[in-house]
């Protein structure tokens, strides 16, 4: 190109653009013409450089300033032209793209301790063993760090070298076009370092994959979904780094009888139509045995009942919830003529009070609705 643009022109922005936009432009035209999406295009590169040139002045306010009292002839004696540190602000504009964070130096060598990761494990428990908790033993698969060598991959007696490709930075550097670019040695895969003789128990990773059991100890008021930290127990870490973590993520098995929300318990108990009516003392079913409950006479089906603290600990020991019981009148499906009989002449005795009471439900609903 023999003469220069304007560089709004190259960057296709107005004079009065914003630092969004002059970076949002310059991203668009990095992107079309990087040599690595043009491979062999002279005029892809001359395009490449000419809108960082634009961008290292126009995002400079020092610089845009001069530019346009100027022009390119203000740009002159160390103010323009092509300035290869923008592409220190690559990693920002290009994003991961191409990878440029690697390409123009953002890889870096990871050459010391690096924590473990950390491991899930669901473990089913029944709902007595969360109410009440419970100790269990759990098999874990994970990496753990060789024995033989300390996790350090070398052989005994031996030791990681410097990588000869690398010559320990981890990175490469070469020229491509008009810059100076580097990426992750493959040699080493950025670690600057190999092994030359490596352990034979783990081949060189420095880790085994071994199973190891844990003795849990689950509390009393675990629910679904409650997560148990168990520190240190995760992936072994690289390089004498600390291990990662467990987590135990619970699922309770659901109860025949019993359903619980938060922690309380609820249960529903079918009673007959005479003990409804006299009243009775009944057995009830709780997490810890029977209980025995008093129902007292003239007892409508639906009712509930509270038997306090027969419900769940609390996770933080602080109380304990109620268990609530609904009572279900059941009614005879199958009489014999001698109950059939007792049932009429109840419903003698009773008929006149059903009546009345009938009659004051509809003398209402007839006060309400006129």
């Amino acid at each position: 190109m023999s003469q220069k643009r304007d560089y709004y022109e190259v960057l296709g922005i107005g004079r009065d653009a914003s630092d969004q936009e002059i970076k949002s432009a310059y991203r668009k035209l990095a992107l079309k013409y990087h040599p690595d999406k043009n491979p062999g295009s002279k005029e892809a590169e001359e395009r490449f450089k000419e809108a960082a040139e634009a961008y290292s002045v126009l995002s400079d306010a020092d610089k845009r300033a001069r530019y346009d009292r100027f022009g390119h002839g203000g740009m002159q004696g160390g103010f323009g032209g092509f300035d290869p540190a923008t592409f220190s602000d690559f990693g920002d504009i290009l994003g991961d793209f191409f990878g440029l964070g690697d390409l123009f130096g953002g890889s870096r060598r990871h050459s010391g301790p690096e924590r473990g990761a950390d491991l899930r494990y669901d473990l089913k428990v029944s709902f007595r063993d969360a109410a009440f908790g419970i100790k269990t033993k759990i098999k874990i698969p994970r990496n753990e760090t060789c024995a033989a060598c300390g996790g350090r991959g070398a052989a005994k007696g031996k030791g990681p070298v410097t990588c000869p490709n690398c010559q320990g930075m981890g990175q490469v550097r070469y020229q491509q076009g008009f810059f100076s670019i580097s990426r992750t040695c493959g040699q080493c895969n950025g670690e600057g370092r190999i092994i030359r003789d490596p352990c034979e128990d783990c081949q060189g990773r420095g880790h085994k994959r071994m199973e190891k059991v844990l003795e849990l100890k689950i509390p009393a008021g675990v629910d679904n979904g409650s997560r148990l930290r168990i520190q240190g127990e995760g992936e072994a870490g690289r390089r004498a780094g600390p291990p990662g973590d467990l987590y135990v993520v619970i699922f309770v098995e659901e109860h025949p009888f019993f359903q619980r929300q938060g922690n309380n318990i609820y249960c529903q108990i079918p009673m007959g139509v005479t003990q409804a009516v006299l009243g009775a003392e009944i057995s009830v079913p709780t997490l810890e045995g029977e209980e025995k409950m008093k129902i007292p006479e003239g007892t409508q089906s639906g009712t509930v009942f509270r038997l306090r603290n027969k419900g769940i600990v609390s996770l933080n020991e602080r109380g304990r919830g109620d268990q609530f019981v609904t009572v279900s009148v059941v009614i005879p499906t199958k009489l014999s003529r001698e109950q059939r009989q007792l049932f009429e002449n109840l419903a003698k005795l009773i008929r006149d009070d059903e009546v009345s009471h009938e009659r004051n439900i509809f003398e209402k609903v007839k006060d309400i609705f006129g």
